[in-house]
């Protein structure tokens, strides 16, 4: 199963492209989507990760967390599911 990771402080030149590159180090990348605003088209500085399993998303967090990524140290977590909306 896989499992969507939180990745955070991301630069605003960071790509979809760039965050599978650097995540593919820890396993196998089922997506990786870098949130942009639906205006202006712009990075909101954040992104998911889906990791093919839960081993791989533990590697990930542990060797990635922190780690530099397009001159910018990075955060990942395990995501956590959407609060409903009101």
């Amino acid at each position: 199963m896989a499992i969507k990771l939180f990745v955070g402080s991301l630069a605003w030149g960071t790509t979809d492209d760039s965050l599978k590159q650097l995540f593919s180090q820890a396993g196998t990348v089922v997506s990786a989507n870098v949130i942009k605003d639906r205006f202006t088209g712009k990075s909101k500085g954040f992104g998911f990760v889906e990791m093919s399993s839960d081993d791989e998303a533990k590697k990930a967090i542990a060797e990635l967390n922190g780690k530099d990524l397009d001159g910018r140290a990075i955060n990942v977590n395990e995501a956590r599911p959407q609060a409903p909306r009101a």
